[in-house]
């Protein structure tokens, strides 16, 4: 993956996509609110994409911590207007092949993260049983 995505190339893509997510009806509010340092949070994404594409390290966070905290402002819907945006631009900046990579990645996390935030055993199991009668 390093010969086909670079740094510079994984900055572009972040600055892009946050960009979009910017204007963006129902995300912009969201992201306007918790994000109070715009350069830092670029720098952060770019570092978590540098780790999870090129393998770098360069990321130390905790993305579901940093979720974690705007828990009661995101929904599952959410996550899927983020990716919507995710894959345009993806699409928009890399060949296919790459573009489908980024893509790939992007959904396990979403599912990852909406697994953490909202799914509630005990009402899984709540409405297992009432299914059983």
């Amino acid at each position: 993956m390093q010969a086909v995505v670079s740094e510079v190339d994984l900055r572009g893509l972040v600055e892009d996509f946050y960009g979009r997510v910017r204007r963006d009806s129902e995300l912009a509010p969201i992201f306007e609110g918790a994000i109070g340092d715009w350069p830092l949070h670029l720098d952060r994404l770019t570092a978590f994409w540098s780790s999870v594409m090129l393998g770098s390290g360069r990321y130390k966070g905790n993305p579901f911590a940093a979720h974690q905290r705007h828990a009661e402002e995101l929904h599952p819907e959410l996550f899927d207007r983020w990716l919507g945006i995710w894959r345009e631009t993806t699409r928009d900046r890399f060949p296919a092949e790459i573009a489908a990579i980024f893509q790939l990645k992007a959904d396990r996390i979403a599912e990852s993260l909406k697994a953490g935030l909202f799914f509630r055993p005990a009402l899984a199991c709540g409405a297992a049983g009432a299914l059983r009668g």
